[in-house]
């Protein structure tokens, strides 16, 4: 395990760290990502809830009650898949448009591949 005091890992790189951790001890897997301070007499002592906060961030949940004004728009959020419906059709929903800016009239040319569809826009 490192000895030498790092810079704590955020983002992507915590993760990474973790999961390559595998079955290490929760304090390991702090100390590894830079979570501890040293004490007087340099042992050192585990920063957990820096960590777990940390991780709860890096994985993208935000346990703080922040209102945006995104989340205060009525409608569902875009979740970037979309299911096809019993008549066969694929809707493409109002957040998706919104987010690209697209405005009724627009078109696009409609490209089969292998397994995915791609829609490309028409200038």
């Amino acid at each position: 395990m490192a000895s030498k005091k790092q810079q704590p890992l955020i983002g992507k790189d915590l993760l990474k760290t973790v999961k390559k951790l595998g079955n290490a001890s929760r304090e390991e897997k702090a100390i590894e990502c830079g979570y501890y301070t040293l004490g007087d007499n340099g042992q050192k002592r585990v920063s957990m809830v820096k960590f777990l906060n940390a991780l709860i961030e890096a994985e993208g949940i935000s346990l703080d009650n922040e209102t945006s004004i995104d989340s205060k728009k009525r409608g569902r959020s875009a979740n970037y898949r979309i299911n096809v419906q019993s008549n066969g059709n694929l809707s493409i929903g109002k957040a998706y448009t919104d987010k690209m800016g697209l405005k009724p009239g627009d078109e696009f040319e409609v490209v089969l591949g292998r397994k995915n569809i791609h829609l490309k826009q028409v200038e």
